[in-house]
């Protein structure tokens, strides 16, 4: 009576355990570590791309005036703030100008003194002229001997060389006056273009060099961006292409600019390259010298090539490059890359052909045995 029991009871186990083992089959295929990748892929097609550089600058102007003495001294005065802006030639400061005005007084008398010896000398010269004529007249007639004529010859010469000294001597005191005044007027401080005070580096009393900044000045509508590039990037950088520029303090304004040029020298530090940007119309307000920038370049239009989502890169084997879905499989393909947009699409110069698919987004890293399920959209990791 009991046989029957025993067999119905690994009968009933079985009617159990397989749905069971269906069951954990279905679950290891479907969601366990057996289960397929979830991918989203894209048809590679030719397109030509409008490759851009991206670049960081600081705003600077193109025209900077350091103003100050060409002589050692005292500021006697200054009236210019940081903020104000001048004209061409306002005078914004004068050197102390006590010592070299005494020097001009001093000249004025001397050149006064030697117009003096002039007026003298010319009368003297022009009594011996006179004597001279006299005596030239009483020679003809015996009245005169020739000895006191050649005298009176040579008194004449003389005075008249000593109206020519005194002549010369006057016209070299009056360019050592010209020589004072022009010092004098080196000591004023004066704007050489209009333009802004950006600096002022030292107050009335200070004694400073030769040379030295007092002020400075610069021209508001030659401002310009100092922009660094990667220099890998940076192939096709040239004067004349179109640019926008974000300033940080305006970051919902782009505005138009243009490559001004490109500087011969890089740096060999950050391995950037330079450039000067400057804009087609100047901001307004003004931004501060100084101000970081966001600079766009827009570099000429690429031929038809293969372009992907730079996201389907994949680096497998210390190789760059794709994988595609091939009709045994997935494959990786190792590429040649060229330029690239700032929205995401790069070109490919090898490797790929128009109309190839290929893997952008994968859940996880694939092989070539990976099983795969192609998605639209990969929560968390794609769009």
């Amino acid at each position: 009576m009991r046989w029957p029991q025993l067999r119905g009871k690994p009968m009933t186990l079985a009617v159990v355990i397989v749905p069971l083992l269906g069951l954990f089959t279905f679950v290891a295929l479907r969601s366990g570590p057996l289960a397929p990748i979830a991918v989203t892929t894209e048809t590679v097609t030719l397109q030509s791309i409008t490759p851009t550089l991206f670049g960081i600058g600081t705003v600077e102007t193109r025209y900077h005036y350091m103003i100050g003495p060409t002589t050692a001294g005292r500021i006697r005065w200054l009236d210019a703030q940081v903020g104000d802006v001048v004209a061409a030639g306002d005078v914004l400061g004068e050197m102390d100008t006590s010592e070299l005005d005494a020097r001009i007084s001093a000249q004025h008398a001397t050149i006064a003194s030697a117009d003096a010896r002039i007026q003298q000398a010319q009368a003297q010269a022009a009594f011996a002229t006179s004597q001279a004529d006299r005596y030239e007249q009483l020679l003809q007639t015996r009245g005169a001997s020739e000895e006191l004529v050649v005298s009176k010859r040579m008194e004449r010469d003389v005075a008249a060389a000593a109206v020519t000294a005194s002549q010369a001597e006057l016209v070299r005191l009056r360019a050592e006056l010209d020589s004072l005044q022009a010092q004098r007027e080196r000591l004023q401080l004066t704007a050489p273009v209009a333009g802004l005070v950006v600096e002022r580096h030292a107050d009335p009393g200070t004694t400073i060099v030769a040379g030295q900044a007092v002020i400075e000045v610069v021209d508001p509508t030659s401002l310009w961006i100092h922009a660094r590039f990667d220099q890998i990037s940076s192939q096709g950088l040239t004067a004349g292409l179109a640019a926008s520029v974000v300033l940080r303090s305006r970051g919902s304004l782009p505005m138009q600019g243009s490559v001004l040029r490109t500087e011969p020298l890089a740096d060999a530090v950050t391995e950037e390259m330079l450039a000067k940007i400057v804009f087609h119309a100047q901001p307004s307000p003004l931004p501060p010298l100084g101000e970081l920038a966001e600079v766009t370049v827009t570099l000429g239009d690429e031929p038809l090539l293969p372009v992907i989502d730079n996201a389907a890169i994949r680096h497998v084997n210390g190789q760059r490059g794709v994988w595609t879905l091939a009709d045994s499989g997935l494959k990786f393909l190792p590429i040649v890359l060229g330029r690239s947009t700032l929205d995401g699409k790069v070109q490919v110069l090898e490797g790929l052909n128009d109309g190839e698919r290929i893997v952008v987004y994968s859940e996880k890293a694939l092989t070539a045995d990976s099983r795969i399920q192609i998605v639209e959209a990969i929560p968390g990791i794609a769009p």
